[in-house]
């Protein structure tokens, strides 16, 4: 009894009780049930809270890395835009993007990682300030695994836009969020009725006021802001909300490896600086 215990797991697409051991579910038919990484994935959007957690607590992590990176070289200015500033050199090694990084040296993985970088603490509390406001509600119409993707390929789409628009460096995760600003206008658009009406006004409202605060403060990147709204909205298109379409294993597989590159680049990106950064000391 006990050993049948240990062998049943829940299947990650129907969340019914089968051996480890099927190839396939009997319930709902998903291949390899028991695979390590599908298991994994299923704890990791079980709770939606955990899917904020790790964008906020990521987006921190690699702040406070940018820091130790710059070293004496931290912005310790009386401009609150510029307040605790890494370096240029600290951001580009750890995967700033744009037109010099990716024209001089080809490095399209700054794309991703670009989003989890910050050029100050104003720039992230910002930002993140702005994911735990609009990222629950895309999770209520989207779900948890389609949020994160919505949020990790806008961003990364956004940051493309900017780069083809000749963005020379930029930085920041207001082109993800600015995806899931798109994404929850064309809900409000599509599902209509008093409820959409009211999700695409309030939305709206955010979408407006990043425009403007764009326009009004130089050094923002309005083409990633804009960019990653179109993708959004796109994303919201293709991939389906609550309401008409449930998630399921195709949505959790394109989570799944948004989640294996993200972690993977940052890693990378921490990894390649601090020994860069070691080897030029020596």
């Amino acid at each position: 009894m006990k050993n049948s215990q240990r062998n049943s797991i829940l299947c990650p697409n129907c969340r019914k009780l089968i051996s480890r051991d099927e190839s396939r579910c009997p319930h709902c038919g998903i291949l390899a049930p028991g695979t390590a990484w599908k298991q994994w994935s299923t704890i990791f959007f079980k709770n939606p809270e955990n899917l904020i957690r790790f964008i906020v607590w990521s987006n921190i992590g690699m702040y406070l890395i940018s820091l130790v990176y710059s070293g004496r070289s931290v912005g310790f200015n009386f401009n609150p835009f510029g307040l605790l500033s890494p370096d240029n050199n600290s951001l580009m090694l750890l995967g700033a993007t744009g037109t010099i990084i990716i024209n001089n040296s080809q490095q399209w993985w700054t794309l991703l990682s670009a989003n989890y970088l910050h050029g100050s603490v104003l720039h992230i509390l910002f930002n993140m300030m702005a994911l735990m406001q609009l990222a629950p509600v895309t999770i209520h119409e989207y779900g948890a695994k389609r949020t994160f993707v919505i949020y990790t390929i806008g961003g990364v789409l956004g940051f493309f836009i900017s780069y083809i628009a000749g963005v020379r460096l930029t930085i920041g995760a207001s082109a993800a969020v600015c995806a899931l600003i798109g994404a929850l206008l064309y809900y409000g658009k599509s599902r209509s009725g008093t409820y959409g009406q009211a999700i695409y006004r309030q939305v709206f409202g955010w979408a407006l006021g990043i425009f403007i605060f764009g326009y009004l403060v130089p050094g923002i990147n309005n083409w990633g802001h804009g960019g990653g709204m179109l993708a959004g909205a796109v994303l919201g298109f293709l991939l389906g909300y609550q309401d008409k379409k449930k998630e399921n294993i195709l949505h959790k597989m394109l989570a799944s490896v948004c989640i294996f590159f993200t972690i993977a680049i940052l890693f990378f990106s921490i990894i390649r600086a601090g020994l860069f950064l070691f080897t030029s000391m020596g």
